[in-house]
């Protein structure tokens, strides 16, 4: 017999031995699959996402290419019909991502495929009649060894007949900050002595060199040529010359500092129509005087902001980073909801030229020195790719309407007559082109003939929409002209008013702000006084409300267009709007005529209750006279 318990003894034990065994791999074997799963983790975690751009748009200048290696004939003609579609949305200039997918992955090259791609891109711009420029290069992350790379190239076409791209630049700050000697620098290509030299060359009156301030607006031009060079007047080039070899032009207007010429600032800001601002900030004085002033005048009428922060040479490290960080405060706060960013190499520059048009939210800085002109260049790597605002579809727009021209500038020139000089808004300007200019004081428009165009100090046979220009009218009478007038196609039927109704907001008031109240109104090239008659559904307005609210002008009526941007200030009073409703000389006049009913009904009851109340007392002396006798009688 065997010994059941015995035997389950015996085999009792090696059975629970192979059982921990057993037990003991199937643990080990967890914690390799959990170990194998951390790395994996940590292998996830090391790698990188792969780098995207947006997606490519349809229309705009930019333009995504995988690679350009070796294309057939009928691929190349494609590729260069192409080119010339985005340089003619870009006016001129067109970026080219190669190494980049449609969708936007940044794929990047082998040394040898971006080199071949490059070559043909060159033949390309070479077939159209353009240059390229290599902006930056970056690397790309990749599982193979081989270092693969993304080019960001500038295409700018050679100007044909002076059809240069040209950007306005207003130039802000408070008085003393540096914007007129920066600008001497960047046009006249000499660093400053730190006394100021750079900026005489600037100035248009004695009273300016005297005390170096700027009063009036200045122009100053800066040209980049097809290759992305600075053209100046460093190697003695006259504007003309310097107009002939840009094919791209910035136009600086030196604006003044001082409070107490703020309403020509607001009439630089408001008339010239500048395509973006330049805020300078001297980095030893930071966020003082207008400064905050004329930021919030750039981002009341929605002009693109950047800022350079001037004189970094006269004060240590630790002053500029305070500056910077003032500056960010102030951007970052709820009435102006801005994005810093602070420009420290040509990476930087680039990427903050483009995505300034594309975002309205970011905000390039800048920290350089006239003096030592450091990071100098890194400003004229921005504004040499900075791009337009306006595509060539709404240019094309512009000109296919009737001719408008804004007359900001009278001069009586020898030999020539009278000239002005303004910004053409709409439609196209020939030489010998006959319009009518007005309104006069009388409300009428009178003819003319243009003789001669001027642009950037250079001859110009023809003007399109959006560009500044001067213009000869010979011997018309410099005394029927104006600042604020317009000159017009005699086929259009200009609409003028001396009343007109707008929505605004009240920046800041003092106390309130009612009928009667007196403002200077600033309506595009229009500066005049006006009064307020009426805010709808409102008595009073007070900081920060809005309202509509109808001006009369005080002393003529003037040209003006629906949806326009309105500024109004007088003292510390401001605030902005846009026009809703241009009151006609006949709407006017009904008004006039109701407002003259009422105030003779006013006047007329006015009267009568002042009559009755002669009446009331008449009768009350009677009776206290009839009272008196009797009163003697019964004593």
């Amino acid at each position: 017999m065997v010994d059941i318990t015995e035997n389950c003894a015996t085999r009792g034990a090696p059975a629970g031995s192979s059982d921990a065994d057993d037990s003991a791999k199937k643990s080990k074997r967890r914690k390799r699959k959990r170990g194998g799963r951390k790395r994996n983790k940590n292998k996830n975690k090391n790698r990188e996402p792969p780098p995207f751009l947006p997606p490519e748009a349809e229309e705009g200048n930019i333009e995504y290419k995988l690679k350009l290696v070796n294309p057939s004939p009928y691929r190349f003609e494609h590729l260069a019909t192409q080119l010339k579609w985005r340089l003619q949305e870009g006016r001129g200039e067109a970026v080219y991502q190669i190494g980049v997918e449609d969708n936007g992955l940044m794929v990047g090259l082998s040394p040898s495929d971006m080199n071949a791609s490059l070559k043909t891109l060159s033949r390309m711009a070479h077939k159209v009649g353009a240059d390229i420029t290599l902006l930056r290069e970056r690397a790309v992350d990749s599982d193979r060894n081989v270092s693969r790379k993304i080019a960001e190239v500038l295409v700018r076409k050679v100007p044909d007949d002076q059809q240069f791209l040209d950007l306005r630049v207003a130039v802000l700050g408070n008085v003393d900050s540096g914007k007129s000697t920066l600008l001497g620098v960047l046009t006249q290509g000499e660093l400053d002595n730190g006394r100021g030299r750079a900026r005489l060359n600037l100035f248009r009156h004695l009273h300016e060199i005297q005390t170096g301030r700027t009063s009036s607006i200045s122009f100053e031009i800066l040209g980049f040529n097809s290759k992305g060079q600075v053209v100046n007047y460093s190697e003695s080039r006259t504007a003309e010359e310097i107009c002939e070899s840009s094919s791209k032009m910035i136009t600086f207007m030196d604006l003044a500092g001082h409070h107490k010429y703020l309403k020509t600032t607001v009439f630089g800001l408001t008339s010239y129509c500048p395509d973006f601002a330049m805020l300078v900030v001297s980095a030893s004085t930071g966020i003082a005087g207008t400064t905050r002033e004329h930021l919030g005048l750039a981002l009341a009428l929605k002009v693109p902001v950047f800022i350079v922060v001037s004189k970094v040479d006269v004060c240590g490290r630790g002053a500029v980073d305070r500056t910077v960080r003032q500056l960010e405060r102030l951007l970052k706060q709820p009435g102006s909801n801005k994005v810093p960013l602070l420009i420290r190499g040509d990476d930087d520059a680039v990427m903050a030229a483009q995505q300034f048009t594309h975002s309205t939210s970011v905000t390039p800085i800048f920290t350089l020195s006239s003096v030592s002109g450091e990071s100098l260049d890194l400003l004229k790597v921005f504004l040499n790719v900075l791009p337009p605002l306006s595509n060539s579809k709404e240019q094309e727009e512009l000109m296919q309407q009737l001719t408008e021209f804004q007359v900001d500038e009278i001069y009586s020139v020898p030999d020539v007559g009278t000239v002005v000089g303004g910004t053409l808004y709409s439609g196209v300007c020939r030489e010998g082109e006959r319009l009518v200019v007005g309104p006069t004081d009388e409300g009428r428009f009178l003819k003319l003939r243009v003789g001669s165009i001027q642009r950037n100090r250079s001859a110009c046979r023809v003007l399109r929409a959006g560009q500044a220009a001067t213009l000869a009218l010979g011997s018309f009478d410099r005394s029927l002209l104006r600042k604020g007038m317009v000159m017009v196609s005699p086929k259009m039927n200009p609409t003028i008013c001396l009343e007109f109704e707008a929505s605004i907001v009240l920046l800041f008031h003092a106390k309130t702000f009612r009928r009667g109240s007196q403002v200077t109104a600033h309506v595009g090239n229009v500066r005049q006084t006006a009064t307020v008659e009426g805010l709808h559904g409102k008595e009073e307005l007070r900081t920060g409300e809005r309202a509509v609210v109808r001006f009369r002008f005080i002393k003529h009526p003037e040209y003006l267009r629906v949806g326009a941007k309105l500024l109004f200030r007088e003292g510390v009073t401001k605030g902005i709007g846009h026009v809703t409703r241009l009151l006609t000389h006949d709407q006017n006049h009904h008004q006039d005529q109701n407002r003259d009913q009422n105030r003779a009904q006013d006047q007329e009851s006015g009267l009568n209750q002042e009559l009755n109340h002669l009446r009331k007392l008449r009768a009350d002396q009677n009776q206290n006279q009839q009272q008196v006798p009797a009163l003697r009688g019964t004593r």
